[in-house]
Parts: structure tokens; sequence; C-alpha cells
């Protein structure tokens, strides 16, 4: 299971991504971190503006609403989604449990 954290405005969880590959998506959760793989290389910011993409387009929610909270240069990062803190942890778990 994903550690997660709910706060008044949103969830906080930890990923790691592995940048580079053939195909973007959520590959597995591991020591209580959702591990994601991305087609973008690691130059530029263009995988954490891969990750973001992914992540907006999964929870439904603005770009905007999601930050990098910590590891903006790491394959460990720190994420915070605002919004609906109940929709977003469903969701999350329901990413998680396929994943199993």
């Amino acid at each position: 299971m994903i550690d997660i954290k709910t706060t008044d405005d949103g969830i906080i969880f930890c990923i790691k991504v592995s940048p580079g590959s053939s195909r973007s998506a959520f590959s597995s959760v591991e020591d209580g971190v959702l591990k994601i793989k991305l087609n973008s290389p690691p130059v530029d910011g263009r995988a954490n503006a891969e990750c973001i993409n992914l992540l907006s387009k999964t929870f439904r929610v603005a770009k905007s609403c999601i930050v990098i909270l910590s590891g903006d240069k790491s394959k460990q990062k720190r994420i915070k989604i605002s919004g609906d803190a109940k929709v977003l942890l469903s969701k999350l778990e329901e990413i998680a449990s396929s994943l199993e």
C-alpha cells in the first residue's frame, strides 16, 4: 500500500520515477512508494513535466493542482495533489490495487 498523508486540501505521497522507458505508466508499489515509468528523458525537466501530465490525466485535475514538493532533480519525489482528498485518495488506492 502507498504511504499517503491527507491534508485539508489534498493528498501527499511519494513516487519513484524511471525516465526513458518505452511508455509512461504506473508500474508497481514498493515500500509504500508508487513507481512510475516515464517515456521522457531526464533532461531539462521533461521527465517532471511528463510525470505531472500523467498524474493530471489519471486524477482528472489541472496540472496546476500537482506540485513536486521535493526531489525535483531526483528519481524519488514527494508529490502533492490539491483537490477533494477523499476522491484523490480513492483514485490512488484504485491505482495501487491494480498494480498488486
